[in-house]
């Protein structure tokens, strides 16, 4: 059975009998986990493996564990900084803040692999203007090349532990103002200011082997009336064609006021979404809305898309205990505890 279009959110710890009947659905493909998701290492693990154990391939399992404010599995693991706080250090010592950025990709696909989670939406490839209330600090830096620069890096970290990089907001959602969960941003700029200067992080990690994508609940008024994520032209134009991305695109999550106010219903979202250029959508927490769409959709047809999120898989898996008592995990860990430590050679090139 090929992985379906959709990613859904779980209400609670563990699958109850409902839970597993829709993610059996061959329209389902992933399931996104959250802070309600979680409550100890060995539950997460428990948790992640009835899931894999439904279906062959097995579902995705994503989660947003970027760092700083957005990560929501905190006690038990390593908790991770803003990333603005590499771009700080780069400020001072670009050579420490790639290393940081390794060590915190390394860190962060290290940890989630001994749960068997395959991937986190991560790195954050937006641009810091000091404008956005969602995004700030999580951010790099307000310089482009700086965040391509941090955020490769990031994403080598996460590859050198059995784990893809899923960038994000595409285009770039660092000019706007009002926050996508609650309200419809709008981005006034043209198109060649996007190019200039937020499409460059986006282009230099997708040259650089990014597998995945996550587009804005945006719109840029100038470019198309449509949000990013419902938009041929940003995803099948720009992404696919000018970009040569050839990774797998999500959706933002479908629940959130940007998209409902751009879409419609729950089904028309998703299927505009698709339509758009997306590989799979995301109802993270609305079961109704969630039904609704698996139920809707048409059946997956499409094997490119489901090659393209095979590839997001997680590689390998860590044994937890082991993952502590390493040298890597304790370098690692004291490498972003510390920015102002000695940055000896091993830890600038250990990860």
């Amino acid at each position: 059975m090929p992985l379906g279009p959709v990613m859904l959110g779980l209400p609670g710890l563990a699958l109850g009998g409902a839970d597993r009947e829709l993610l059996r659905h061959p329209r389902v493909g992933g399931v996104i986990l959250f802070a309600r998701n979680y409550e100890t290492p060995r539950q997460l693990a428990e948790l992640c493996a009835e899931i894999h154990a439904l279906r062959s391939p097995r579902l995705l399992i994503g989660v947003d564990h970027e760092g700083g404010r957005v990560q929501r599995f905190r006690e038990g693991f390593t908790v991770l900084p803003p990333m603005r706080r590499l771009g700080e250090v780069h400020d001072r010592e670009p050579r420490r803040a790639r290393a940081m950025a390794t060590a915190a990709g390394w860190l962060m696909a290290a940890e989630l692999r001994a749960a068997d989670v395959d991937f986190s939406f991560a790195p954050v490839l937006d641009l810091d203007r000091g404008v956005s209330r969602v995004i700030g600090d999580r951010a790099f830096h307000s310089d482009p090349d700086v965040v391509a620069t941090l955020a490769a890096a990031l994403m080598h970290g996460l590859q050198s532990a059995g784990m893809q990089a899923v960038g994000k907001h595409f285009p770039g959602h660092g000019h706007v103002e009002a926050d996508s969960h609650h309200a419809l941003p709008v981005d006034a700029r043209e198109y060649a200011d996007i190019e200039a200067e937020d499409l460059v992080p986006f282009g230099r990690l997708v040259r650089a082997g990014l597998a995945g994508v996550m587009p804005a609940h945006v719109v840029y008024a100038r470019v198309d009336e449509r949000t990013a994520g419902y938009s041929p032209f940003w995803l099948r134009e720009v992404l696919r064609s000018r970009l040569g991305f050839q990774g797998a695109i999500f959706s933002d999550d479908l629940d959130m006021a940007g998209a409902a106010l751009a879409g419609g219903a729950p089904l028309d979202c998703a299927r505009a979404a698709l339509a758009a250029g997306c590989d799979m959508v995301l109802a993270c927490n609305d079961r109704r809305a969630a039904l609704e769409i698996v139920h809707g959709l048409e059946d997956p047809d499409d094997p490119a898309a489901h090659l393209r999120l095979v590839r997001l898989h997680g590689r390998g898996q860590f044994e937890r205990e082991a993952l502590r008592a390493s040298a890597q995990w304790q370098r690692a860990v004291r490498l972003l505890a510390d920015p102002l430590a000695p940055l000896d050679e091993a830890a600038a090139t250990a990860t």
